[in-house]
């Protein structure tokens, strides 16, 4: 049993995080709850922006940067002190009462740690989109550029994400999807700005979710998909209505690689169950031109079979250089 007085009792320190990324006063009820129970709360930070809805709570809020010691102190005599951290989530603060409490020396108040609000999955994209902005507006190379000026950027970055996947570099891996996904971001801040038809990151992230929903009515509404083949059938048959196309050869951009050029138009022929047979000619092009066909035939991908067969090349190269 305890038998200590309630002034002898070393109270609660209550440390309470939150996202920027939550819009402010979207608090768990835990949150509430302490802050409502608290004795007093506490901000390093007077323009903190939580502070005008707690206040709006009722709840009154000292703009003070305490101590550890003085933390403590207000704790004496069973007090709940509750800090609203800062953005940088209080280390000075932190350290002190670490250091206090190994000491042995201070009879140390109960410390909790309440996450107030958290991150959802894919929470850090907004941090992307705010730097992305910043830069677009303050640095001399980003400010000045334009969607055909960076397209030659989109494509090296694609060719490196390739490379990282053949490579199987995890690492790597990371870093090129965040590159492909920084062109993104940026074409869509440039779009923000152009006088007759801009549109934003929203747009392009609402434009695709449309898509990828309505494009999947196997899981997003009646239809029923159980094989890989089925779950294509419906895209295509989905993607058909939408783009009213009168030849399976729109779409398809003709700037690509002429392997992945000839693959992509194998398959749509393949798809449509065409008999479309080769055009006959001389030279190097018929020659490659039917072997991407008969590679996309036999369910290979005639880009990636050459860059390995290429690599082997270099490797064969770099062993006769030693």
């Amino acid at each position: 049993m305890n038998t200590s007085s309630p002034e002898a009792a070393p109270g609660r320190i209550v440390l309470l995080t939150t996202s920027h990324r939550v819009a402010p006063g979207l608090l768990s009820w835990p949150a509430w709850q302490a802050l409502h129970a608290a004795d007093q709360v506490l901000c390093a930070d007077g323009a903190h922006p939580q502070l005008p809805y707690l206040r709006e709570a009722g709840i009154a809020v000292d703009e003070a940067s305490p101590t550890a010691e003085d933390l403590v102190d207000a704790c004496s005599g069973g007090r709940t002190v509750v800090v609203v951290a800062t953005g940088e989530g209080e280390p000075a603060l932190t350290d002190g009462l670490a250091r206090l409490a190994g000491s042995g020396r201070v009879h140390m108040p109960e410390l909790e740690l309440l996450p107030a609000s958290y991150d959802l999955p894919g929470a850090r994209l907004l941090d992307l989109v705010q730097v992305m902005d910043r830069i677009r507006a303050e640095c001399p190379w980003s400010s000045q550029q334009t969607h055909k000026g960076l397209a030659k950027y989109g494509i090296e970055e694609a060719y490196e994400l390739v490379e990282a996947i053949e490579d199987g570099d995890r690492d790597e891996l990371r870093e090129e999807l965040g590159d492909v996904l920084l062109q993104v971001v940026f074409h869509a801040r440039i779009a923000e700005e152009d006088p007759d038809t801009p549109f934003s990151i929203d747009d392009v992230a609402g434009t695709i979710v449309a898509k990828l929903i309505h494009r999947h009515p196997h899981v997003f509404g009646d239809e029923t998909a159980t094989t890989p083949e089925e779950v294509k059938e419906h895209w295509l048959r989905t993607k058909a209505v939408e783009k009213q196309r009168t030849s399976v050869t729109e779409g398809i951009p003709l700037g690509q690689p002429g392997l992945a050029l000839a693959a992509k138009l194998a398959s749509r022929v393949r798809t449509a169950g065409l008999d479309v047979p080769l055009p006959q000619g001389e030279g190097v092009g018929y020659d490659l031109l039917a072997m991407a066909v008969r590679a996309e035939t036999e369910g290979a991908d005639p880009e990636a079979a050459l860059r390995a067969a290429a690599r082997a090349y270099r490797d064969a190269i770099r062993a006769a250089e030693r």
